[in-house]
């Protein structure tokens, strides 16, 4: 298998696949291929837990199922595009290891993969979609292709050496990684800061790749070019203040 990263803003990842050899992906993620590329439907990167694991990332904002895409009858060609202005990183994970993705992450990866939610917060509609804050857990052994937003700054963290990042802007982190979501300090800084009531933690060892551009905050700058954009702030705001109320209360109760 060979592959070429072309473009810069918006990269297009172009895979070439010899007879025997294919790539996975989720469900209409592919841009163009050749003809004698043949896609096969597979539940086969749910892991261990097979059909049920599959089950357990539909509902948790994943694909139920994942298509197979090998070359027949000589070699064929495969591209997949960014979906937003960013980057397309190659991952190769040995077997034991794996990488924590964030939810719109992961592109595709060779035979091999296994794909399953690896944490799952509710921090509210209003502020990351109905499913919450979700990162993907990508194991191998495989090699694997992920996408993240903007420009990539990668830190490679040493033993207890920590970062404080605003959660849409973690694009992945090794397993080697601690990681996770507390509240904002200080009530005044989380209510009328403007940087939100969340903040994700991650201690070292290990190497941390954050993302400059987050989808949220794309739809935000976009949002006053659309259609309707005089009700969205207003709509905006209300639907924003009920998920910080909710998010508070389920964090009080203990309810994720």
């Amino acid at each position: 298998m060979k592959h070429t990263i072309t473009g810069t803003t918006m990269p297009v990842l172009q895979i070439g696949l010899d007879p025997g050899e294919a790539i996975i992906s989720e469900p209409g993620e592919f841009s163009w291929m050749t003809a004698n590329i043949a896609l096969t439907t597979t539940t086969q990167t749910a892991g261990a837990k097979g059909l049920f694991g599959a089950l357990g990332r539909a509902l948790s904002g994943g694909g139920l199922f994942m298509t197979e895409y090998s070359a027949q009858n000589g070699p064929g060609l495969v591209a997949f595009a960014a979906k937003i202005p960013g980057t397309i990183h190659q991952v190769d994970i040995e077997p034991g290891h794996s990488y924590m993705v964030h939810k719109h992450g992961f592109l595709c990866a060779t035979p091999g993969v296994s794909l399953q939610i690896g944490f799952q917060r509710a921090l509210g509609a209003g502020l990351f979609g109905g499913n919450g804050f979700i990162m993907q857990r990508v194991s191998g052994p495989c090699t694997a292709f992920v996408e993240l937003g903007g420009e990539t700054v990668v830190y490679d963290l040493r033993p207890g050496e920590s970062l404080q990042v605003h959660p849409g802007h973690v694009g992945m982190f090794q397993d080697s990684v601690a990681f996770d979501i507390t509240f904002m300090r200080g009530i005044k800084n989380a209510i009328f800061g403007g940087d939100g009531l969340f903040i994700a933690r991650l201690t070292g060892p290990g190497k941390v790749w954050l993302q400059s551009m987050t989808v949220p905050n794309l739809a935000h700058a976009i949002a006053p070019y659309l259609g309707g954009a005089e009700s969205a702030p207003q709509q905006t705001a209300q639907i924003g203040g009920a998920a910080i109320a909710g998010s508070i209360l389920g964090d009080i109760f203990g309810r994720n």
